[in-house]
C-alpha cells in the first residue's frame, strides 16, 4: 500500500502548484485545430505549394495532371482547404479554379505566437 506524504512530513511542500489556465480560448482553438488538421495530409501540403506557386487561379484538371490520384480525390482535398480558408475558388464555365488565400499568410505566425504564448 503506497504512503500518502503529508505537507508537515515532507517540510511543507506542496506537491503541485496550480498551473496558470489557458490564454487560448476554446472557439480559437477549434478553428486553429481544423487549421492544423487540413495541413496534416502530404496531399494538401502539396497542393497548397502547387497553388503558390503560381500566382494565377489553378484548374482542377491542371492540378490532377500532377498527382497520381483522381480528380474526386483531389476535389475532395480542395473542398477541405477551401472549408479552412486556405485556398479561394471560382467557377468559370464548368470548371473550378482554385489559388491560394494569401491573407491566411499572417495568421500563421500569429497562430503559432498564441498557441506558444510567445
Amino acid at each position: 500500500m503506497a504512503r500518502t506524504v503529508k505537507p508537515s512530513e515532507s517540510g511543507g511542500a506542496v506537491c503541485c502548484r496550480t498551473a496558470t489556465p489557458p490564454k487560448l480560448g476554446r472557439g480559437r482553438a477549434r478553428e486553429y485545430a481544423r487549421w492544423f488538421k487540413a495541413l496534416a495530409d502530404p496531399t494538401r501540403i502539396r497542393i497548397l505549394n502547387l497553388l503558390a506557386a503560381n500566382r494565377d487561379p489553378v484548374c482542377v484538371c491542371d492540378i490532377v495532371k500532377h498527382f497520381p490520384i483522381g480528380q474526386p480525390t483531389i476535389s475532395h482535398h480542395l473542398k477541405i482547404l477551401r472549408a479552412t480558408r486556405f485556398v479561394l475558388s471560382e467557377r468559370h464555365g464548368t470548371f473550378m479554379y482554385y489559388r491560394v488565400n494569401r491573407n491566411c499568410l499572417g495568421e500563421f505566425p500569429r497562430a503559432a505566437r498564441l498557441i506558444m504564448d510567445i
